[in-house]
């Protein structure tokens, strides 16, 4: 059974250089989809945010078939089940997630 809640799913993508605007443009009318980092070599840093498994799974797939994207790596992973509600345990705040660009 699929788990609900928020999906949050860093991913790596390997793209051919010459095709970087045209998936970049791609990626940007993917709902949940966000473009963090994108390096000269092609390489970007994409994140996927969704309401389920199913969801996020399908929506890595689309990336995945997309013309020019030669590689897809998931590197992170994480349900959260009370995304209103998620807090730092060690600090008793709310977590900002902190992705620095390459």
């Amino acid at each position: 059974q699929a788990s609900s809640g928020l999906n949050i799913t860093s991913i790596i993508l390997g793209v051919t250089p010459k095709d970087v605007t045209e998936v970049s443009a791609q990626l940007k009318t993917i709902d949940g989809v966000e473009i963090h980092a994108i390096a000269e070599d092609g390489r970007m840093i994409v994140t996927i945010e969704s309401a389920d498994d199913d969801s996020n799974v399908a929506t890595y797939e689309e990336i995945g078939r997309l013309q020019g994207v030669m590689s897809t790596a998931m590197v992170y992973h994480q349900i959260e089940s009370e995304p209103d509600r998620e807090v730092s345990v060690e600090a008793g705040r709310r977590v900002e997630p902190q992705i620095k660009e390459i």
